[in-house]
Formats: structure tokens, sequence, C-alpha cells
């Protein structure tokens, strides 16, 4: 689902809004590992490895790195951080997890041969995942091995009319559930695409 807002006041919305995710980043414990699952098992490849080295503030003393980057077809990117010194690993884990961290994720569309692609090439590799039918889309989703919920959606064939619906009444409906009207507005869920 294209998440286009209804803006109410023009001069509140950038002038031009950015093109494209560039990339969302992560820290792994093991490139390799991490290299293997995103590459070998799902088939998103490699495009770019950055080794470098900086000051660090927090730590008050040089830190090396290497920053790879995992393509997607609009050229924007999963990247992820292994340092080499492996206390900088421990504090960039958040201290305490949410005992319930499904929401914590990020979502990719997936065309329906590459969305059934993604599904076989998990059950090859014995790696679980989640299905839902959200019913404006559906979902896998899949844990890589240093935790990072990865979600590939696939939308209807009627996205169109499904999303110019959701941008006509994002605000009122923003505010009736602000206002305590927890009423769902997906009657959607579940059904067959």
């Amino acid at each position: 689902m294209r998440l286009w807002p209804a803006f109410r006041e023009p001069s509140l919305v950038l002038s031009k809004l950015p093109s494209r995710l560039h990339h969302n980043a992560f820290v792994v414990r093991d490139h390799e590992t991490n290299r293997r699952f995103f590459e070998d098992v799902l088939g998103i490849p490699l495009v770019a490895t950055w080794c470098e080295k900086n000051f660090s503030t927090e730590m008050q003393k040089e830190i090396e790195f290497c920053h790879t980057f995992f393509g997607m077809a609009d050229g924007s990117a999963l990247a992820f951080f292994q340092f080499a010194d492996p206390e900088m690993y421990e504090l960039t884990q958040a201290e305490q997890p949410p005992k319930i961290g499904r929401h914590y994720h990020i979502a990719f569309k997936a065309e329906p041969d590459t969305y059934e692609e993604l599904k076989q090439r998990l059950e090859r590799a014995g790696e679980k995942y989640r299905e839902t039918n959200h019913g404006y889309c559906k979902s896998i989703y899949v844990n890589s091995p240093d935790g990072l919920i990865v979600e590939f959606t696939q939308d209807p064939e009627d996205v169109a009319e499904i999303d110019a619906v959701r941008r006509g009444d994002a605000h009122t409906e923003l505010a009736r559930w602000l206002a305590g009207d927890r009423r769902t507005n997906n009657e959607l869920r579940g059904r067959a695409f």
C-alpha cells in the first residue's frame, strides 16, 4: 500500500518530497552471516561495501567499521554496520527490547511473482516466516540473524481504489481514533487476493 497522506495545509508540506528511501541502517554482529541471509537465502544482492574509520565522540576513540548495502529495485537499500570492536556492537543494541517486537520492522513492496519466490526461498532454507493477510495487502515477515524484522508485501489488484479511500479519510479517521472511537475501519482483513 502506498501511504500518501491527504495534507490539509499545503504550506506544511515540503515543496518537493524526498524521492525514495535511500537506506535503512541496522547493526549486525557478523557481516558474513548477514550476507548469507540477505543474498543467498532471500536473493537480495550485496551492492556496496564501505570499510571506514572515524572518531567516535561517545567512545572517545577511533572506531573501525564496515558498512554494507543490499540493493532494491528502486535504488534504495538495506544497510548494515559491523564494528571491529565487539564493545561497539553491545553499545548499539537496545537495552530493553520490547516484549512484543513485531511492530518494529521495515517493509518492502514485492510483485506477486517475487512474493511467491521469497516464500519458496525461505521454505527451502528452512527459515521460519509469518504470513498475514491485511486485506489492503498481504505480507510475509522474517527475522534476520540479528533480529531485524523484514516484511515483504504484495498489493491487491484494487490497491489504487483502496489508497484513494484511505487518502480521503486519513485525517478524519485519525481524529476519530484519537478522540477514543476505536471502531475498526479495515473490513478488508483476510479477504482473498
